[in-house]
């Protein structure tokens, strides 16, 4: 998707439509309003009559609009303006997406900068629209024998006021340009079925990724026997079962002009399908648990997006891949595995498995003498009952790490909720017969699979996200939603905008 930023009046806009946002209370915004004097009062005119009513979310196509150069119009509800927040800015933007990509049109003008929302620029409002945009274009059709046409649109203005907040608008575009990349990148590996995305083939992505960055990336592969090598026992043990080999895939980027400063990590699960293993999930669903390689798809989306950004910093993807299945040589409830560190684990339920493999890649991690790591997976299903599917789960061993992804979350509107990880909760992890249980019973499932991770993490800041209900939607628009990339790009962002500052200062 290619865009760019226009500071002329876009009544004069010579393109296949315009995009402009409306308030039910017909009080103009500036776009809006050069395009209804050019029009001899359109705009004003469809609603005062009732033929366009700007409910948030309505749209309205006016396929010929007198005075404009614009083959079409479109008119988004925005609904009242004292309700006019991100939520609201957003499903507005949605639905102009949503109806702008079923056109016919190779590009479009887009002028929804001037919508007033309380500390948010134009260089959000650029990013969200570039995410929208590429968003609703997003079509997963690779095993359709007869897929839908493809949408058309390839271009996209977007309409500033002057040159300074043209700038802004440039900036925040090619953010979210990358970031709506990066999300539907994390879309595609996500709703792959488990047939096709295994182990290997996520390793292959990773050698591909590093492939196409012209030296940016480089990736690294950890088969099974460099991993029995290495003492990764806990990782392994999660495969087992399974034809499918093992694999830990670590991706380095190297930005900062200190090719030795301290890179911020991400950890990704990646379990390819999860059957449960031994302790076999039902029936009902399990096709969803292609799904459970989340956090593995938004840590290739990320690092898809920082490619696309480039900035100044090191930073370091690991993704711990394994098939959890049944067979003969899977691990039985009771086992005791040890651990890359050391500890052993008693594995009271084989369905507790992403933690097994998250522990031991969290443990690797070490050795990069991290600035910060933060791990992302589809880990429990507590989290959905405690959150539904609009938060992430957050954990963290660090109160200035756990502000900061919050804060990242709130920029991107990709929120997350923090959760205790208090000492008390680590008793129900105690073992009679290992250093540690992989599960703690019913009571806070999410908050002591936190506790559990937090063993292996306590040589560096940390935190810890649960993507569960956030990372796909069931039910008929069953799908991926490329959810934390937005969120995770954010925060890896603010950590070098935090160096920027520091550089300055000294």
């Amino acid at each position: 998707m290619q865009f760019s930023v226009q500071t002329a009046n876009p009544a004069k806009a010579e393109t296949a439509c315009v995009v402009v946002p409306v308030f039910k209370d017909g009080e103009l915004l500036p776009a809006a309003a050069r395009l209804d004097d050019a029009s001899e009062r359109l705009i004003g005119q469809l609603m005062e009559r009732g033929d366009f009513d700007a409910a948030l979310g309505n749209v309205l196509m006016v396929p010929f609009a007198p005075g404009l150069c614009t083959e079409r119009l479109m008119l988004v509800g925005l609904g009242e303006r004292k309700d006019c927040r991100e939520a609201a800015f957003l499903k507005a933007l949605d639905a102009a997406s949503e109806a702008l990509i079923k056109l016919p049109a190779d590009d479009a003008v887009i002028a929804f900068a001037d919508v007033p929302l309380d500390e948010r620029d134009s260089a959000w409002k650029a990013r969200k629209v570039l995410e929208a945009v590429l968003g609703a274009g997003y079509r997963f059709d690779r095993f359709k024998t007869s897929p839908a046409e493809s949408p058309v649109l390839e271009r996209v203005a977007l309409c500033a006021r002057d040159s300074d907040e043209a700038a802004l608008i440039e900036q925040g575009a090619a953010i979210g340009r990358a970031i709506g990349e990066g999300i539907n990148h994390t879309r595609t590996l996500a709703n792959l079925p488990g047939n096709v995305c295994t182990p290997r083939y996520l390793a292959a992505e990773a050698e591909a990724l590093a492939a196409e960055s012209d030296g940016a990336l480089t990736a690294e592969i950890l088969d099974e026997d460099a991993l029995e090598a290495l003492g990764a026992g806990s990782l392994l043990s999660v495969g087992r079962g399974s034809v499918e080999p093992t694999r830990l895939i670590v991706m380095h980027y190297r930005g900062a002009d200190n090719p030795d400063e301290a890179p911020h990590v991400l950890v990704g699960k990646g379990i390819t399908f999860d059957s449960g293993g031994i302790s076999l999930k039902p029936g009902a669903g399990m096709d969803e648990m292609k799904f459970d390689m989340g956090g593995a798809a938004s840590v290739f989306g990320t690092a898809k997006a920082m490619l696309g950004i480039r900035p100044a910093m090191n930073l370091v993807f690991i993704v711990a891949a394994a098939e959890n299945m049944p067979g003969s040589a899977a691990t039985k409830p009771g086992d005791i595995v040890t651990t890359l560190k050391g500890l052993t684990v008693e594995v009271l339920n084989t369905d507790a498995e992403g933690r097994l493999a998250l522990c031991d890649a969290l443990t690797y991690a070490e050795r990069f003498e991290p600035a910060s790591v933060v791990d992302i997976a589809t880990l429990t299903g507590a989290a959905i009952i405690g959150l539904g599917h609009h938060a992430s789960g957050l954990l963290a061993n660090d109160d200035d790490v756990a502000l900061d992804v919050l804060d990242a979350g709130e920029t991107a509107w990709d929120r997350a909720w923090h959760l205790p990880l208090w000492d008390e909760y680590q008793e129900q992890l105690d073992s009679n017969f290992a250093d540690l249980a992989n599960i703690g019973g019913k009571p806070a499932g999410t908050i002591t699979a936190g506790c559990f991770l937090s063993r292996f993490t306590q040589s560096y800041p940390w935190a810890h996200l649960d993507i569960a209900g956030t990372a796909w939607h069931s039910g008929k628009q069953k799908g991926a939603t490329g959810r934390p990339v937005g969120l995770l790009t954010q925060y890896l962002l603010d950590r070098q905008n935090e160096a920027d500052v520091e550089d300055v200062e000294r």
